[in-house]
């Protein structure tokens, strides 16, 4: 506290003795700044600067802050930047030479040099918010730019001048048109601003053809346009009000910005009125947003009781008439600026702010107001944001496409219109609906039920796919059915990453008409004990009666020609009722559940798949004695009685219509070996 009343007083005491000494130019500058024409006031300042002697240190220092502050207003960031450090060279006393030196040096991306100076002036004011967001801004800004969003940005060279666009604002049922203010003119001998530098800025409109190809820019002619400034409009719901910023020329007053009504007729905009928010011609008002449903004009002010530098405010709108002003609190606004809101709907708002931490300059934000009121808001991030000024967006309608403005890579401080859009996401799920011999079920279907409320039955086209689109980040629901097979469920959920994906399910239904092979169900050699490896598919079987609680099965058994046939039954129907216990224990009543063995009794008949996969077999032959086996070279070599007798299929059979089948396959060794076929019997 001691050092910075020390710097205060000292300071106090500089400009004291500044006044006594001073030209009749610098009062000039002063007065330019007083009034806000900052161009010209940073001119006559550095007129000033040049002419005074190095050893005048104290006058050099304080010229050098005020000629580095208007170029900062004016968005020249090279030559505010040669400034403070000239005004920190000569010992200038006030500390915020190094809170705007570390902005500055933000704005260019020098983010290491620039936290060396937050740390500089937090040295005398510790809790200052803008230099803790600032530190915060330049350790965040290189992993926003090192991790894009997938938005896509690009110069709208169509677009834009030699001069300067900013304020986009898109326009019309099918967002078919884009409004923004320029300082191009055809008049060569227009009248250059005293605040930019530029020249007074015009409405402009831009359309789309035909074929949704924007074409050139023309300036409006209505009598919107004046000799004055205009610019960052936005339109009423039904797009026949237009409100906008005005900046009139007072020749001895401050430059004060209002807001200004303009309403159409003919397809001609009328002179504008001003909006009588404020009764005094003071409070500066600016950048307004109607919100969509019309109810509320959002707008910056600098009006006394905010937080510091320029705020958002809304004030309800009652026809001509304006409600009072309200601040949208401590969670929009900083110490720093926040301007140029866009409100997309009844929750959210986008906004620029340099209080926030940013990568630099204004950046754009997006808050987001929950049900209590509160708001959450969070940076866009590169590459909509640069470490130079990004403001003034634009959404056609609820599409992730518009328009905004940057000063990026524009050495004069000049802004530019730039398009941005996200690319459309597509997440789907295809697959094929086959029978367990992996043949197409022509006339399958998809159900598909997930949290995002989709509910949608699918029929599989003839050769048995479907395809459908999901949402990211989505757990749904999914059930394949068909007459005459159980139906099969599964579950999905979709990852929450940007980028496109496909999920593949593919379902391979039971029929209900004949049994169907369990794969992978393993035993001790000559036991009925269930292997480990046994798990997953049984824990599979769990899952599918399950998911058809209706069906009765039957679980046969079947073992290899070794031993006698009466061993054999025994073995094979003690295994089969291992089965059963496990079922029992995960949950399936018991009734619903019946064991057989069969040994090696009831041989297998080739079916078409078989056939095609073994080329020594055909449809419809019996895997019996008779039938001879043929080596298959690629195959593993012989496996031992051990290896053969430790594995067996279990079959799961349905009572449908009062009939039952059995039917498994055994694999041995090398060759196809007899096993079973089916036989029916009545309930």
């Amino acid at each position: 506290m001691k050092a910075h009343f020390t710097i205060y007083v000292l300071f106090l005491l500089i400009v004291s003795s500044l006044y006594s000494c001073k030209s009749a130019k610098l009062s000039d500058a002063e007065e330019k700044q007083r009034i806000g024409e900052y161009y010209e006031a940073a001119a006559i300042y550095r007129k000033v600067y040049t002419k005074t002697s190095p050893k005048k240190r104290d006058l050099r220092g304080y010229i050098a802050y005020r000629m580095a502050e208007c170029n900062r207003l004016i968005n020249n960031t090279g030559k505010a930047t040669s400034a403070y450090m000239n005004a920190i060279r000569y010992d200038y006393p006030d500390s915020t030479v190094y809170l705007r030196m570390g902005q500055m040096l933000q704005k260019t991306g020098r983010y290491p040099e620039a936290i060396k100076n937050y740390d500089i002036y937090m040295e005398n004011d510790p809790s200052n918010l803008l230099a803790i967001n600032g530190i915060q801004g330049c350790e965040l800004a290189p992993g926003w730019k090192k991790n894009p969003t997938r938005y896509e940005v690009r110069r709208m060279d169509k677009f834009n001048s030699r001069r300067g666009e900013f304020s986009p604002m898109l326009a019309g049922d099918k967002y078919d048109q884009l409004y923004f203010a320029s300082s191009r003119s055809k008049d060569k001998d227009a009248k250059v601003s005293a605040i930019t530098g530029q020249n007074n800025n015009n409405l402009f409109l831009v359309k789309q053809d035909e074929k949704g190809a924007w074409l050139a820019p023309v300036e409006l002619e209505d009598e919107v346009n004046t000799e004055y400034d205009e610019g960052t409009p936005s339109f009423s719901p039904d797009g026949n009000t237009m409100y906008y910023t005005y900046c009139a020329q007072d020749p001895e007053g401050p430059r004060t910005a209002e807001i200004y009504i303009s309403t159409r007729s003919s397809a001609k905009w009328g002179k504008g009125t001003r909006a009588t928010i404020v009764k005094d011609s003071v409070t500066a008002l600016g950048h307004p947003s109607i919100s969509p449903d019309g109810k509320y004009l959002y707008f910056v002010s600098d009006a006394v009781g905010g937080f510091g530098g320029k705020d958002i405010f809304r004030a309800r709108v009652a026809g001509n008439d304006f409600g009072p002003m309200e601040n949208l609190g401590e969670e929009i606004n900083t110490p720093g600026d926040e301007m140029f809101p866009y409100v997309r709907d009844s929750v959210t708002l986008y906004f620029a702010s340099n209080g926030h931490p940013g990568m630099g300059g204004l950046d754009l934000f997006k808050a987001t107001q929950d049900s209590t009121g509160k708001w959450k808001v969070e940076n866009l991030g590169a590459p909509i944001n640069s470490m130079a000024d990004d403001f003034g967006i634009t959404f056609a309608g609820k599409e992730e496409r518009g328009f905004f403005c940057s000063n990026r890579n524009d050495a004069r401080g000049y802004d530019h219109i730039y398009s941005f859009e996200r690319p459309t996401i597509t997440i789907f799920i295809e697959g094929i609906v086959n029978d367990v011999d992996e043949y197409p079920i022509e006339d399958a279907t998809v159900r598909i039920v997930g949290k995002d409320g989709l509910n949608v039955k699918v029929p599989v086209k003839k050769d048995g796919t479907y395809r459908v689109e999901l949402e990211r980040d989505i757990r749904y629901v999914m059930m394949a059915s068909a007459r005459g097979y159980l139906n099969q469920n599964y579950e999905l959920h979709t990852g929450p990453e940007e980028k496109n994906e496909t999920y593949i399910v593919d379902f391979f239904l039971s029929p209900i008409s004949k049994p169907v092979v369990i794969d992978n169900i393993f035993y001790d050699f000559d036991k009925a004990t269930l292997r480990p490896e046994s798990k997953k598919a049984l824990d599979e079987m769990i899952k599918m009666l399950n998911d058809n609680p209706n069906v009765t099965i039957e679980l046969g058994a079947h073992t290899d020609r070794k031993g006698t046939d009466q061993y054999n039954e025994r073995l094979a129907q003690r295994r089969a009722q291992s089965v059963v216990d496990y079922l029992i224990a995960g949950g399936i009543e018991a009734a619903r559940l019946e064991a057989k063995g069969y040994g090696e009794s009831v041989p297998k008949t080739i079916n078409k798949k078989m056939a095609k996969q073994f080329d020594f077999l055909k449809e419809g032959d019996v895997l019996n004695s008779s039938l001879p086996c043929r080596r298959n070279s690629k195959r593993s070599p012989t496996r031992s009685t051990a290896e053969r007798n430790s594995r067996s299929y279990v079959q799961t059979i349905t009572y449908f219509e009062g009939a039952k089948s059995v039917i498994s396959l055994k694999e041995t060794g090398q060759s196809i070996a007899l096993i079973s076929t089916s036989k029916d019997r009545r309930c």
